[in-house]
């Protein structure tokens, strides 16, 4: 078997318009070329989610190291804003163009490519995984997550993991993920009584109640940061009355925030944190409150330790830099994986991504394939 080009591989990829949940052929293609090298494959479709699973080598192996990725993308939005097919995969001026080329095909393609030439040129001790969800962009309930519960019903298990997601802020090598911030979102309904605006007296307007439960909740200092942790952050994400008349005081008004904390904090602790506050602001104006909360998932950090030093010494002999270990950025579906294994994150640059236009260096997708390699050869080394 010739050696996978993780570009080609890429735009072979970025062919597939595999929107979520749509798989778009993207899963087909990865499960041709894995089976074909080797390894053991197995679908792990759950609900509309298209999931793979392969792995070469001896199943729950002391050694397993795993890559997690995905190959849905977000919508293309305004395609008459793109100067490229954006699932034409492109190459030009030495970027290679299309929707998911960055976020996070060129990922998927590199740890693959990665994967099949280590097994073949040097065939470990243990085993290589790759878990590889259809899931990611969309709700995540049943990607990542029906895989590892897939794996846990037949046995199987990572001892070390490495998500591909762009990590990098501005250049190929200077950022690593260790952890990720939680993220919840809240929706709040507040109700009073209707009435003319002209005898307030004579109604319950919710609008004042909803405004200083916001301002409280807003302007309340979650923390100051933690020790792998910048501050927690809550943001007002919408106010609405659905209102069009000026002399009518509605029944009921809503809001939502998004607050994204760190490990002084779990999705518990500030869900009743917020019901004290919407209680206490019903005792002052005589109002209900409402809240439905949404936790996406939990803070999550890995010490840094034998997973993080090996990733970093593979990306400064490639790079020659040095990534930075943080712990910024949103969700990932490392959320998930953290309570099965170790987890770290590495990828490419990722400014581009979810973009019109969205494109990647090509010489950066040849980079990561070699840092990939270069990991697998030092944990199995």
């Amino acid at each position: 078997m010739p050696t996978i080009d993780p570009v080609k591989l890429t735009a072979d990829l970025v062919r597939c318009p595999s929107v979520t949940p749509e798989e778009g052929g993207a899963l087909r293609l990865l499960e041709d070329i894995l089976s074909e090298a080797g390894f053991s494959c197995w679908r792990v479709d759950r609900g509309k989610v298209c999931n793979l699973y392969a792995r070469w080598g001896e199943k729950g192996h002391k050694r397993s190291f795993g890559f997690n990725g995905h190959t849905d993308v977000v919508p293309v939005g305004d395609l008459a804003a793109w100067t490229v097919d954006p699932f034409g995969a492109e190459i030009k001026d030495g970027w290679l163009y299309g929707r998911g080329a960055t976020d996070m095909k060129s990922g998927v393609a590199a740890f693959a490519a990665a994967a099949i030439d280590f097994v073949r040129d040097t065939p470990p001790d243990g085993a290589v995984i790759l878990a590889i969800t259809g899931d990611e962009e969309g709700p995540a309930l049943d990607g990542t997550t029906a895989l590892l519960d897939w794996m846990a019903d037949q046995g199987e298990a990572m001892t070390d993991c490495l998500v591909g997601e762009p990590t990098c802020p501005d250049e190929m090598g200077d950022m690593m993920k260790i952890g990720r911030r939680g993220s919840l979102t809240a929706h709040f309904t507040v109700r009073g009584k209707q009435g003319h605006s002209a005898y307030p007296h004579r109604a319950l307007n919710p609008l004042p109640a909803l405004a200083r439960l916001m301002d409280q909740l807003a302007s309340h200092e979650l923390d100051t940061g933690t020790a792998h942790f910048d501050p927690s952050t809550l943001a007002i994400v919408t106010i609405d009355t659905g209102n069009p008349a000026t002399n009518v005081i509605p029944a009921q008004c809503k809001a939502s925030v998004n607050i994204r904390f760190n490990d002084a904090h779990s999705g518990a602790s500030l869900t009743e944190w917020m019901q004290k506050e919407a209680a206490t602001i019903d005792e002052v104006f005589g109002t209900q409150t409402e809240m439905q909360v949404k936790i996406s998932g939990e803070s999550f950090f890995t010490p840094p330790g034998a997973l993080s030093e090996l990733i970093g010494a593979a990306v400064q002999t490639e790079t020659n830099r040095t990534p930075v270990l943080s712990t910024s950025g949103g969700t990932s579906d490392a959320r998930f994986v953290q309570a099965h294994c170790p987890v770290v994150e590495f990828g490419l640059v990722g400014h581009r991504m979810h973009a019109v236009d969205e494109r990647v260096r090509v010489d950066q997708i040849h980079k990561l394939k070699s840092i990939y390699t270069r990991i697998l050869q030092g944990y199995f080394a």
